[in-house]
């Protein structure tokens, strides 16, 4: 059973008071968790590449098999409030988990302050319809689709 999501729970208490129903809502559903990333061995710098793991759905912009994903992709990396610390720095600036980590605001995009799921694609943040499929590509040329405006 899933608890009830608590009026601005995103401004009125902290990450690790959120119940599971609200952890979940944060998504803004931008999909670029799901972009293949590759971190730079000298700098550390995380780039995303117009890759997606295998199991994004490009159409609705959310992994196909949530559920499981961890089972499928196992180095799928699972935010969650005890990973956060070590794991947001590979979310986008723009990630609601990321921003509330880091002390900021949701943007007005977001669907907790827009009142929209689709406010995110609109205003193209998202990366729906944009990406290619993992298996597309030879891991050994990943690097050549990081994209200037990621």
């Amino acid at each position: 059973m899933s608890k009830k999501i608590r009026t601005n729970f995103w401004i009125n208490f902290t990450l690790d008071e959120f119940n599971q129903t609200e952890w979940e809502n944060l998504c803004d559903g931008c999909g670029k968790c799901c972009l293949i990333k590759l971190e730079d061995e000298e700098t550390t710098e995380v780039h995303y590449t117009k890759i997606a793991c295998r199991l994004f759905n490009d159409e609705s912009c959310r992994c196909g098999n949530y559920k499981i994903r961890k089972k499928l992709v196992s180095d799928c990396l699972i935010l969650t409030k005890e990973t956060i610390k070590d794991s947001y720095r590979w979310m986008p600036d723009t990630c609601a988990y990321r921003l509330l980590y880091e002390g900021k605001e949701l943007k007005s995009w977001h669907h907790l302050i827009s009142g929209s799921t689709q406010t995110v694609h609109e205003v193209g943040i998202s990366v729906k319809n944009t990406t290619i499929p993992e298996y597309d590509i030879p891991k050994e040329h990943w690097g050549d689709f990081i994209p200037s405006d990621l």
